[in-house]
Order: C-alpha cells, then structure tokens, then sequence
C-alpha cells in the first residue's frame, strides 16, 4: 500500500535501491541504467523507477535533500516496501587536499553535528557507519576495472551554508575527507531498521573551485557504475 510520501504497491520496489536526492536525477539514472525501466511513484514530484540492470531488478528513488528527508524516504522504503540494500548517490563537498572534481568517495563513517540521532540511546553518541560487504563491493569494483575511489569518513550536515570558518581544519585533524548532507541520516536509519547501507558520492566542489552543472551531469555515470557494483 502506498506511504504519505510513496504512492507505490507493494512489490514495486526492487530489494536493492538507489537514492540521489534530485528526482530529475533519479529518472536519468532510471533511463540510462536501467533495463526496462517503469515509474512507480511521483508523490511530491520525488520520482521513484524500477527495472533491471544485469538481470537483477533495481529501483531508483529520488531523497530529496538533507537527513530528515533522506530518513523519511529510506524508512517507509524498508518498513513498507522490504527494501533491503540502499546506496545514497550525490554530491560531497572535498575537503582533503588529495582530492580532486570529479573523484568518487565511498563514506566509511559519517560524523555529523545533527540532533536526529542524539536521544536514539540517551547519553550516547552514536557511529553512523555503512554496511562493510557493500563498502567492499566497491572497492573491489575500483580494483577490477582501474577506477580510483577514495575511502574515508565524512561529515553530515544540517547547514549547507555554514559560517564557521574552523569547521574544516578541525574535520581534517581528525581525518574527515568530505561534507554532505544525508550520510549519517541514511546510516542512522539503515540500523534502526535493518537494511544495509552506503554512501557513493562525486566530488563537485573544493575550497575555492567547484563544477558546473554540465560538468556534474557529464560525471555521473562513473559515481552510479559504483553504486551499482555493490549491489552485485
């Protein structure tokens, strides 16, 4: 039956989904990934595909941005639609000086300044780490076909125009290598309801430089190609 946010039925949805926060994004990724691809839920523009990719069937859904709405849409996918496996796939902002526009990031934690979590386990903070068979998955990925992904922590969060200007010397010192906004949301959630997890992001942007929209399209591909190998 269909969510307040999903209008899908059950059955709609593949096992395995993958969630960019652009629904415009979610119906490239649909048509040019996927086999047979059919819409199965538009509620609130957030457009969600199902179809087949190497002859598994696949889902796509649209997250929208930041952690309250990626964990709407990722808890009514597990709860009510057997969702099992879910890779975020986005934009992160860089902030270690190895990397370069364009490079892909697999998130192997995600700190985060967000409340969402805080009263989960009171007086506990919580680790907010992927499913470690899918983060392997990709590297093995990036090892097979000569593609480079970087691992490492990132931070999530809620202010994507933030003031604080030590905010990233103080992430560096402790080895964080990017910033988004919806990791440690869909991470936090994949525990509490019992799907496996990651985060698949290109880098778009760098202190000082960042990519236009036609460079983020033309990018895509590898970031997804990613996504989907830990799927396999």
């Amino acid at each position: 039956m269909a969510t307040p946010h999903i209008g899908a039925e059950p059955g709609d949805f593949a096992p395995d989904v993958l969630m960019p926060g652009d629904p415009r994004r979610a119906k490239l990724i649909a048509e040019t990934f996927f086999d047979s691809p059919r819409l199965v839920t538009e509620v609130r523009g957030i457009l969600g595909y199902t179809g087949t990719f190497n002859g598994k069937p696949v889902s796509v859904l649209a997250s929208g941005m930041g952690m309250p709405s990626m964990a709407i849409y990722s808890t009514e996918l597990a709860r009510f639609f057997d969702v099992k496996r879910i890779v975020r796939v986005g934009t992160i902002g860089g902030i270690a000086p190895f990397l370069g526009l364009g490079d892909v990031i697999a998130a192997s934690a995600a700190h985060t300044n967000s409340a969402m979590t805080a009263e989960w386990v009171p007086g506990v903070t919580l680790s907010h780490a992927p499913d470690f068979a899918m983060l392997r998955k990709v590297v093995e990925h990036g090892e097979a076909t000569g593609k480079t992904i970087h691992v490492g922590p990132l931070f999530t969060t809620d202010s994507f125009y933030n003031p604080d200007t030590s905010l990233v010397p103080g992430l560096l010192k402790y080895g964080t290598i990017g910033i988004d906004m919806e990791a440690a949301g869909l991470y936090a959630v994949a525990r509490k309801e019992g799907f496996d997890a990651l985060m698949v992001g290109t880098v778009s942007d760098l202190p000082g430089s960042e990519m236009t929209a036609a460079e983020r399209e033309a990018t895509f591909e590898n970031m997804v190609s990613f996504g989907l190998a830990a799927f396999q």
